[in-house]
């Protein structure tokens, strides 16, 4: 398991996110290094997100959920087309769970495990 995870919850459905493209990136030098990106699968999770083989280094991050997409897919209309989340990792050591909790009209985030 890397050491940042994410998955996404659709609350207005009751149920994983299928579909949901997400990028995950870290600042370096005045902008964003691409880490890692892929699609949500049946249980709102991406499995490898950060290859095996990558380090994860402390660091700001920044995971971004193309939203609209998935909302435009369920034919269903939202406030959010993107949602963007920026935490810092501060222990390499640690595993770092980041859960989206979906709604059209609003969101949540927390540090997971």
């Amino acid at each position: 398991m890397s050491g940042i995870t994410t998955h996404v919850l659709d609350t207005s459905r009751g149920r994983p996110a299928q579909g949901v493209p997400v990028t995950l990136e870290i600042e370096a030098a005045g902008g964003w290094t691409l880490v890692g990106k892929g699609t949500t699968n049946a249980d709102g999770r991406i499995s490898d997100l950060v290859s095996a083989d990558a380090t994860v280094a402390p660091g700001v991050y920044r995971l971004s959920f193309d939203t609209g997409k998935y909302f435009a897919n369920h034919q269903s209309e939202s406030f959010y087309p993107q949602v963007t989340i920026i935490f810092r990792l501060a222990d390499a050591a640690q595993h770092y769970h980041v859960p989206l909790l979906l709604s059209p009209y609003g969101y949540s985030t927390y540090r997971g495990s």
